[in-house]
């Protein structure tokens, strides 16, 4: 009788298909490209970006080719995908965690135990404000004090024939010498911001002024562009038209916003690219 031998199939192991995640990985733009299109859809140049952000033109277009080599090193690269991210309206730490695992990881995976010891935020010592109350007060005992010592020495000076006379002046006689009273200052008050003119209601004004620098691009109802360009700290730009004004800008933490005669405040956080319009009437309406 024939014993017939097991088939070689079973002793092979079988081929490891591919997962979903690993066959949507490749399929999936690279990061340079994901920046480029965002780049596109905002309607942002390179040299806008660059402007925005202060990653130098060619670093930019580095990363749109997935050239991180010229970044730098994997800190600045990290950096630079953030800051180009934000700009474009990306999400950046998609694209960082991409990035670290096309890298080796993240700087957390690897670093030894001994340096995940949280040892509590470092506190700065900040520039302490005088304390002017604290400071009235002293100088108000330290006065009552002074007076009342003078009191009591003038009376025991004259005995009870008389009453207690006030002090001389300094070399006038053999009076006591008559107190200082210190003049304490109040703090100088904070300079106001300029007075917003006032505007016609049936137009849109904007008045933006720089508490930094900022890349500004404004454009009228008709999309016509009425200034594309930096400002830095203490410069100002007024806009006008009746219809509306289209903003953008590349770091709205530094730019203080007056729309028609309002004052808005700083229309964003640090680093922060906001899109924004205003029209006639009421800012918050616009």
């Amino acid at each position: 009788m024939t014993i017939g031998k097991s088939s070689d199939r079973e002793n092979t192991p079988s081929s490891v298909e591919p997962t979903d995640d690993a066959v949507q990985a490749a399929d999936a733009p690279s990061i340079g490209r994901v920046l480029s299109a965002a780049r596109i859809d905002a309607g942002l140049t390179v040299d806008q970006v660059s402007t925005a952000t202060r990653v130098r033109v060619p670093i930019v277009h580095a990363i749109e080719e997935d050239d991180f080599d010229r970044c730098g090193g994997d800190f600045y690269a990290r950096g630079h995908i953030r800051a180009v991210a934000q700009a474009v309206g990306a999400d950046g730490e998609a694209l960082v965690a991409r990035y670290d695992a096309a890298h080796g990881g993240s700087p957390a995976s690897k670093r030894p135990a001994t340096q995940l010891i949280d040892n509590g935020p470092i506190k700065v010592p900040g520039r302490s404000r005088p304390n002017w109350a604290a400071a009235m007060v002293a100088a108000i005992v330290a006065v009552v004090a002074l007076i009342g010592f003078n009191l009591v020495s003038g009376k025991s000076g004259h005995g009870t024939t008389g009453s207690a006379s006030a002090p001389l002046p300094s070399g006038s006689g053999t009076g006591s010498v008559a107190p200082v009273t210190p003049t304490v200052q109040p703090p100088a008050p904070a300079p106001s911001a300029a007075a917003i003119a006032a505007v016609p209601a049936d137009k849109v004004t904007v008045k933006l002024v720089a508490e930094g620098t900022s890349w500004v691009s404004a454009m009228d109802g008709s999309g016509k562009s009425l200034f594309q360009n930096n400002i830095s700290d203490g410069q100002d730009q007024t806009f006008t038209d009746p219809k509306q004004i289209r903003l953008v800008l590349g770091n709205g933490g530094a730019v203080h916003a007056y729309v028609n005669g309002k004052d808005l405040g700083v229309l964003g956080k640090d680093g922060q690219v906001v899109h924004v319009t205003y029209t006639p009437g009421d800012p918050q309406a616009g």
